[in-house]
């Protein structure tokens, strides 16, 4: 099968991040033809010039529309792309040099309508994006699947790193409004067409996030809050795993509590658990400093999805909640 690949990546402010992708694009080590594909969710800072500096370089296909949210955005690209294989990508990505290369040779030896890739910190990060590049993908705070395991089916790919056959997007008409959450629902009305989806370790991009530690919170606490949603559009998809940060508060609380009431030993499995999480950051990041600030972002991710999640599935489940009138900011109109 001939694949033509279409990189769609919606943009809002951010031109500088556009620059350091497109820079990575160039360096990327693939000899065959792509189109990337760049879509101004209505910026009032464009990144027009910095696409025009990279002309002629690469082949881009540049447009502008009024906001409309990232879904449709990414939906807009892909309805004018020139490729039958979409890739997309957030702006505050930047590629390794093989990554298409490792793409292209697992799509021709494993055709599949859907992959998502990892997410890996660069060496130029700041320290708080490192911690929070760990807590987000390490195996003892997500399970790994963001970032760790070998290729898997029905795994729910992320829209910072994605794959999509122009098959599977007019089968399924692309993203919804709903946001954050777009992806993972996107996934499972792939995975209910028929079509399988695969997660792709070694295409991995560094994810910038930008990020700060109020930014990180609202970004977790909307996830939490999103899911409740998600497994009621798709009650196969619900997991026991989407528990554990909310029973992570709770076990915290109530140790803290027993603690203060009976014995200080009550709080030893946390401690444990966090100088585990402490060493495992500060050797694979080779700081301690970042190590310390993972042990933050753990509390940050666990504690901001934890509570969210407890609340929309109280609202959701047991009040029956409408909604997009309970969260209209998680939904784009």
């Amino acid at each position: 099968m001939q694949i033509s690949y279409s990189f769609i990546i919606p943009v809002y402010n951010r031109p500088q991040e556009v620059k350091e992708l497109l820079e990575s694009f160039v360096a990327l080590d693939f000899k065959k033809e792509f189109e990337i594909v760049i879509v101004e969710d209505g910026s009032t800072e464009t990144s027009k010039e910095v696409v025009t500096q990279f002309s002629e370089k690469l082949s881009i296909s540049y447009f502008f529309k009024p906001n409309s949210g990232p879904g449709d955005s990414r939906n807009y690209g892909m309805e004018h792309a020139k490729g039958n294989y979409f890739i997309i990508l957030d702006s505050d990505c930047i590629l390794p040099p093989h990554y298409l290369k490792t793409v292209d040779t697992f799509l021709h030896e494993n055709y599949f309508h859907c992959f998502g890739g990892a997410d890996a910190a660069h060496k130029s990060f700041t320290a708080l994006q490192k911690a929070i590049n760990y807590t987000m993908t390490s195996f003892l705070t997500t399970g790994g699947i963001r970032g760790n395991i070998k290729s898997v089916n029905k795994f729910e790919p992320r829209s910072f790193n994605m794959g999509i056959s122009k098959q599977a997007f007019l089968k399924t008409g692309g993203y919804s409004k709903i946001h954050p959450g777009e992806d993972p629902d996107l996934s499972q009305r792939i995975l209910k067409t028929g079509f399988d989806t695969t997660f792709l370790p070694e295409a991995y991009v560094y994810h910038k996030r930008r990020i700060s530690w109020s930014k990180f919170y609202l970004q977790v606490k909307k996830f939490g809050l999103v899911r409740p949603i998600l497994n009621k559009w798709h009650p196969d998809a619900a997991k026991i795993t989407f528990w554990f940060p909310t029973l992570f508060v709770l076990f915290v609380l109530f140790s803290v509590l027993l603690s203060i009431l009976i014995t200080p030993w009550f709080l030893l499995p946390i401690l444990l658990y966090l100088i585990l999480i402490f060493i495992d950051s500060s050797l694979k990041n080779r700081s301690a400093y970042i190590g310390i600030l993972t042990l933050r972002a753990v509390f940050v991710q666990f504690f901001g999805y934890g509570i969210a999640f407890l609340k929309s599935n109280f609202l959701i489940n047991i009040l029956k909640k409408d909604p997009q009138e309970q969260f209209p900011f998680l939904f784009f109109k």
